[in-house]
């Protein structure tokens, strides 16, 4: 028996660490590591010692034999990974990962007292900061968050069917109290305290605050009732506390989701799951009754690119194959969709479309019973229409003939990406949406230090 890494994998190589046989790859060491959508075991030569699942914080990890419903797929994606690998044999390699030993370019006096560390965020990035801090240093932490509650994306970013993924946040919970944190919520930089009173009482200041503005389209009726981004919804259905309860309206029947993303898919699968399998999860109140009150049936997603390019992963798009009462359609518009499907081989991300239905859909007619998620590809919105609120969108193919379509809906969400926001005190590069910095460096601030 071996064991076998699912759909939650978070990739923070916590069970890499610990495993006694090197079978889980990539490796933080290895190139792919920085791009692969999940780690993976080799079934040949793991060891069934159960080390990984004891260490994994998202419980994304079981025994092949244990897996159930739709996880039972991902022992064959597993050893799929492995399969052009030559293997190892499991007693001839040991747990022995090159980790780079710290370099010090001076040597610190024996009374040297703890460094003072703030870390602005609370999120994912910040928390591995500060773990890694209070783990192998003498550290005092200040944790500064400008929300009254902790953990960032982890708390308001991740879909509330997901909850394996929201155990990071436990995780993380343990340094919270920490006997050298010091944890103040509630408390913006810039607003609340200045950047510069920060680093006037700490030797580093870290700031983990992440991209938490969307990417706009920059489209003609972009700013029309209805129109809005993927990231309020994500915070409205997750009772972030600056959107508000009434911001989102559902009751169109069909709804543009511009983007294939895991976020873009996370916001489909949200509006046409039957809410009374959400009931349970910790989804916000107002959310779970706009949704039992409201009339969406079908989600359309406008991707640029094929599906052998679909920026979602796959665990993603098979958790929305296993969704109950609902059907997955891809508009089969473009002759080469079709083709690029049939075609794709086992590793190509378009196989997992194969037993997808595909036809052209006729965008003339209203949604027809029932609830569906269509994926449209190589396509992309040129101009929003309506006059008081989204009426329809005008989606131009991107591949060949830039043919235009008028797909009716009430309404539009960009999922196509997220950007930073200044922090008064710090640069900003207006063009990028990011903090300039060399390899983490603020430019231009010794001390000041940026990651996520």
């Amino acid at each position: 028996m071996t064991y076998a890494i699912t759909q939650t994998c978070c990739s923070d190589a916590t069970c890499v660490a610990v495993c006694p046989v090197n079978c889980i790859h990539p490796t933080p060491e290895e190139r792919a590591f920085g791009s692969t959508e999940m780690l993976y075991i080799d079934p040949r030569s793991c060891i069934d010692c159960g080390a990984c699942a004891d260490a994994c914080p998202v419980d994304a990890i079981f025994p092949v034999d244990s897996l159930s419903g739709s996880q039972q797929e991902y022992a064959a994606i597993n050893a799929a990974y492995f399969e052009d690998q030559v293997p190892q044999p499991a007693g001839d390699s040991p747990n022995f990962h090159v980790w780079g030993a710290p370099e010090f370019k001076r040597v610190l006096p024996a009374d040297f007292a703890p460094i003072r560390v703030a870390i602005v965020g609370t999120g994912p990035a910040g928390m591995y900061a500060a773990q890694d801090l209070l783990l192998h240093t003498g550290a005092e932490v200040t944790l500064v968050d400008r929300l009254p509650v902790a953990g960032g994306l982890v708390r308001y970013g991740v879909a509330p069917d997901h909850p394996a993924t929201k155990k990071a946040g436990d995780a993380f919970g343990r340094f919270h109290t920490h006997p050298r944190v010091r944890m103040h919520l509630g408390v913006e930089v810039g607003k609340d305290v200045t950047a510069e009173e920060l680093a006037a009482h700490h030797d580093a200041v870290i700031y983990a605050v992440g991209a938490s503005y969307d990417r706009r389209l920059g489209i003609p009726g972009e700013d029309l009732p209805g129109s809005i981004s993927a990231t309020a919804f994500v915070a409205w259905y997750n009772a972030h506390p600056e959107v508000a309860a009434d911001a989102v309206d559902l009751s169109a029947e069909r709804v543009i989701v511009v983007g294939n993303g895991n976020v873009a898919l996370d916001v489909a699968r949200i509006l046409v799951s039957d809410p009374e399998t959400l009931a349970g999860t910790d989804i916000a109140d107002h959310a779970l009754a706009a949704l039992r009150a409201g009339k969406v049936r079908e989600v359309v997603l406008l991707g640029r690119r094929g599906p052998s390019d679909a920026a979602y992963t796959r665990s993603e798009l098979l958790a929305l194959k296993h969704l109950p009462g609902v059907e997955l359609v891809v508009d089969d518009h473009d002759p080469r969709i079709g083709a690029g499907i049939t075609g794709a081989g086992p590793k190509d991300k378009a196989a997992d479309l194969k037993d997808v239905t595909r036809r052209a859909v006729d965008w003339s007619l209203p949604p027809a019973p029932g609830r569906r998620i269509v994926f449209r590809f190589h396509s992309a919105p040129s101009e929003i229409l309506g006059e008081d609120s989204v009426r329809a969108a005008r989606a131009v193919r991107t591949t060949g003939t830039p043919e235009a379509r008028e797909i009716p809906a009430g309404m539009l969400m960009r999922a196509v990406g997220y950007r930073g926001a200044p922090i008064a005190g710090l640069p900003f590069d207006e063009a990028t949406g990011t903090v300039p910095h060399e390899n983490g460096r603020v430019t231009g601030m010794p001390g000041t230090y940026v990651v996520g």
